[in-house]
This record gives structure tokens, sequence and C-alpha cells, in this order.
């Protein structure tokens, strides 16, 4: 029987959001229902009330979940009822091109749930990133769901979007391995999530670049060796100072705007690599002299998820995770109820935390 439950819903461009009645059907072919534990409030949840993704409301919001799978459709293999899960927003198809060459975190045909969580009226809900989990209970599709080891919902669920694409940008996409020099552009999650990866991976210069800093005390903590307050000084002379003149080996925008993508291709050296990872809007133009760009070689790339593999690296993380030597708890700023998400955004948009995130049934 379809369940009515409680869910965080942006109803129009710019409102506030709401705490309503949510309709979960019962879960179809290849779908799963998952009760969720615990959600990270991120940008893209913001990017979503404010019209930047499309404008297919109402949204059914949060992205950023564990927890446990409570039913599954017909042909559902890879997870069972009572299954510890971390939600993934690009469930592999298998079957594609990408994904037949061996490449299947480019998979060009990921999928969702088929069925629509509705408000009680029969409105249908866009769950934000296929997933929607501001909410008691969703409806996803069962390839969206990773099975992992039980640990803390609240940390290992922040990767299923900005850890894991944090960390895939610096790994996966960049790259970094032993002694290279790694500059990271924007230390918000994702950013100090880059950083720690790179830590993690070898590097043994690491740059923050940053105008907060409350926020390059933070790079600190998750393995920055060098901060740059890019407000009182010129980032990329810094960076190339910090890295004997050269520019470092792997530089990672992760705020998605012009100005500082261009500070990061000037930024690295010669033969560099530039990982853009943070999110720009669609109107967002970038230039850069031709000559510039073939004289400098290496790559310019971005990232999507982190080039992750859910399958692949949530387990691995969250092992890294249970033996201290990835801290996601480092990453949770505040524990908050479901419905404190509006105030969430505020402190998100005032960058007065890393990550909030949603503790069902639970607060503060």
């Amino acid at each position: 029987m379809p369940q009515t439950v409680q869910g965080v819903i942006a109803r129009a461009k710019g409102a506030p959001v709401e705490l309503v009645d949510v309709v979960v059907p019962d879960p179809g072919p290849g779908e799963a229902v998952v009760r969720v534990e615990a959600c990270g409030v991120c940008h893209t949840d913001l990017h979503y009330r404010e019209g930047g993704i499309n404008d297919e409301f109402p949204f059914l919001l949060g992205h950023e979940a564990a927890g446990t799978v409570e039913a599954v459709g017909e042909g559902v293999t890879e997870v069972a009822p009572g299954d510890f899960v971390i939600l993934n927003w690009r469930a592999v198809c298998g079957q594609c091109r990408a994904c037949l060459r061996g490449r299947p975190w480019y998979c060009f045909a990921t999928h969702n749930a088929t069925q629509r969580m509705t408000l009680t009226d029969g409105t249908e809900l866009s769950p934000a990133l296929g997933i929607g989990a501001f909410i008691d209970k969703t409806l996803v599709a069962a390839g969206q769901c990773t099975k992992v080891d039980r640990a803390d919902p609240a940390a290992v669920g922040l990767l299923g979007c900005g850890v894991m694409a944090g960390f895939g940008a610096a790994v996966n996409t960049g790259g970094v391995g032993r002694g290279d020099s790694v500059a990271v552009i924007g230390c918000g999650g994702v950013g100090n999530a880059a950083i720690a990866g790179a830590r993690l991976a070898g590097a043994t210069t690491i740059v923050a670049v940053d105008v907060d800093a409350r926020k390059l005390a933070a790079a600190t903590d998750f393995g920055a060796t060098h901060t740059v307050d890019s407000s009182t000084e010129d980032p990329v002379e810094a960076i190339r100072g910090l890295t004997g003149g050269h520019g470092a080996d792997v530089v990672i925008e992760a705020v998605g705007r012009p100005e500082t993508y261009e500070q990061a291709f000037y930024a690295r050296d010669l033969a560099g690599t530039v990982v853009l990872v943070g999110v720009p809007t669609p109107d967002q133009q970038v230039t850069l002299p031709m000559i510039e760009i073939f004289g400098r070689g290496g790559s310019l790339t971005s990232s999507w998820y982190g080039d992750c593999l859910p399958s692949r690296d949530f387990p691995m993380l969250v092992e890294l995770h249970r033996q201290g030597r990835f801290d996601l708890d480092a990453f949770v700023s505040e524990r908050i109820g479901i419905g404190d998400v509006e105030a969430a955004f505020g402190r998100m948009h005032r960058g007065e935390v890393l990550r909030s995130v949603v503790v069902m049934g639970g607060g503060r």
C-alpha cells in the first residue's frame, strides 16, 4: 500500500521550503523504498529551490542521504530489505557505450525510479537529482542504492554527493598522486573533500584558496599545507610562489565561476591539469586566449560526481572512514531536524557551515 510521510518541497522559485505530506508508492520493477536516516543540505538543493537547475516545480529536495532499504520491487537483486545503503544519483545502466567500454562513471543512460512520489492531491513531485531525500521514506531506482557497512548515516550519507564529488575530483579525475602539488580554489564541503583526498593520495603541497578565513582554517584541518586569502592577494602568484614558480600539478576549481576558473587555468604548471568540479550557472561564460590553451599542454577537464563508481568508491571510503583515515565526521557542522532546512539554507549561503545534516527524528 502507498504510504503518506512528511517531506520538504520547494513549491515555487525562491519561495521558502515547506514540510508537507507526500505519498510514496510501493516499489515497482527495479525500484526500492528506502527509510531515510540522514540527509545533508547541499548547495544543489538550494539551486533547485532558486530555479537554477530547471523549472519542474514542485521539487522534493534532498539527495545526500543514507538509510535502510524497506522494500524492493520485482527483479531487484542488488539490495534487499534491511540493507544499509548510501543513495547515489547516477545509477549506471551497464549497457550504454560508456559502460560497455569499461567507463561506467560516464554512463550516458543513468536512471531513476519510474514512478513519481506525489502530494496528497496527486501533484507529481520532481525529486532532486532523482532522489528526494528530505523525507521519511523515498522511492528510488534500486541501482541508486549502494550497500555499505553500517556507519553513522549523518557522516557517510555525505558521500552521496558533495564529499564524493570533491574526493573524486582530486583522486579519480585529477589523478593526484604521491609528491604532487595541488591547489584547490573554493573551500566549502566539495573543496575540502578534494583537499582531504589529495592528502590521502600523497600530495605533498596542497594549497587552499578562499576569501573566507573560517573556510581556510577548516582547509588546514583537512590537510592543506598552505592557505591563500584571495581577497587580499593574487591567488595565481601565490600558488606559483608556493610551487617553485611553476604552478600546481593539479588545480581543482570548486566554485564554478569564470573568474576562479581563469585563476585555476593560470595557476597550473605547463603540463598541469585543471579540474572543474564547481557547478556554474547556465549563463556563465569563460574566455581564454587559444594560444595559451595550446601553449600550456596538460589538460582541462570537468568532474561529474567525482567520476565515481558508487559500487566501487562508497564501500572503500566508508572503510577508510572506519579506519580513521578519511574523517567524514569533520564535514558535519550540525545535525538538524527535518523542519529546519530553510534556516540551514541561510547558514550555508552565509558560509557558516560545511554541511548541515537532517537527521530524521533528530536535531542538534
